[in-house]
């Protein structure tokens, strides 16, 4: 039987102190309550370590990059414990054929019970031949390997969108992988690249409750991709207010100022990159001065340039300062005083009106 998680931290000497203290940090990491750092503990302490297959259409490689970075836990830790990764032709030391019969392996002893982890797209023009994967098209082993998989993770947009691959006019019809694996539970994780903590924590889900997270109706865990980047943005105050960076390298550049008439696409992604960001948290694209492309949303590389400004969003902050919308606010109240005078006085004279036919009667 493959070891758990647990056993293999004892047999490296970690105290059951540590073991619990990082298990009421995974369960915030998750955002669930302190009360499931419990339930985290007994999963791993019980259950063997998760099989995974991992496979590689057409990408590149920048998910298998991003995985590799992960602070919480560490990627070496997810890989060696909290996995048992068995086929990774990136990660793997082992290669062709020796490696190819490690994942037939997995599938024939684990069958029902692996997940399998998608990283690229498959091409479906000229019957696949645009993605050879050992001879044969990518999208024969896609199908090959989720047979018998118990779930499936699109890493990344590539493998949850299609991504550049897939933009117009997609000479080799790239598509997502749930346009050709239809029957099995699919976990989409996108973003070019998907975070480092959010896919391990995805994993880490999946393990513990033996079930996949919630998911919105895109198919992603809405622990993560349940808010706007907008939202929890460091320089939504800036917005607010009306702050904006007018060009690049301005005064508002450099005092940090919303990059909302620059193309920032922040109010209309949803993504933890605000929260969690990248490289162990210190920065992500908009905190390194560049607005957010929208890279976790479907069809954002047709979208138009990534520096176009967006229209449709009217609300506090845009094309208005504090002082303006204290006038209009005002004026607001100002209309609903008069209107509330007018109609009190309409009320007063038809009451008024009412009483003098009451008397003439």
């Amino acid at each position: 039987m493959t070891e758990t998680f647990y056993e293999l931290l004892r047999r490296q000497g970690i105290t059951r102190r540590s073991f619990l203290k990082y298990c009421s940090l995974t369960a915030a990491s998750l955002g669930l309550a302190p009360s499931l750092a419990p339930t985290i503990a007994q999963a791993l302490e019980t259950k063997p370590r998760l099989p995974v297959i991992w496979i590689e259409g057409l990408e590149c490689t920048c998910c298998s990059e991003s995985f590799i970075r992960s602070a919480h836990p560490l990627a070496k830790d997810a890989i060696l414990s909290l996995l048992s990764l068995d086929y990774h032709m990136t990660l793997s030391a082992a290669a062709g054929e020796q490696l190819r019969a490690n994942a037939h392996e997995t599938i024939a002893k684990h069958k029902g019970n692996y997940i399998l982890a998608v990283e690229g797209n498959p091409p479906l023009n000229e019957d696949g031949m645009y993605c050879i994967y050992y001879g044969k098209p990518f999208v024969e082993t896609l199908k090959e390997y989720a047979k018998d998989a118990k779930a499936v993770i699109a890493w990344g947009s590539c493998a949850s969108w299609g991504c550049v691959q897939a933009a117009k006019p997609n000479p080799t019809r790239a598509v997502p992988i749930d346009k050709v694996i239809t029957d099995k539970p699919i976990i989409k994780v996108p973003g070019c690249p998907p975070i480092a903590e959010v896919m391990s924590a995805v994993v880490t889900y999946v393990l513990t409750f033996d079930r996949l997270p919630e998911l919105d109706r895109q198919g992603r865990p809405k622990m993560f991709y349940g808010q706007r980047i907008h939202d929890k943005c460091y320089r939504r105050p800036h917005f607010d207010a009306g702050q904006f960076v007018e060009k690049w390298d301005d005064e508002g550049a450099r005092l940090g100022y919303c990059l909302y008439k620059m193309g920032c696409k922040g109010p209309t992604t949803y993504n933890a990159c605000s929260t969690v960001r990248w490289n162990d948290g210190v920065s992500f694209p908009i905190g390194s001065g560049h607005g957010c492309i929208g890279c976790s949303e479907d069809g954002f590389w047709d979208k138009g340039s990534f520096y176009d400004r967006l229209t449709n969003i009217q609300q506090f902050g845009i094309e208005a300062n504090a002082d303006r919308i204290g006038l209009a606010a005002a004026a607001v109240v100002g209309a609903g005083v008069i209107a509330h005078a007018a109609a009190s006085a309409i009320g007063h004279a038809g009451e008024k009106d009412k009483s003098t036919r009451t008397e003439e009667k």
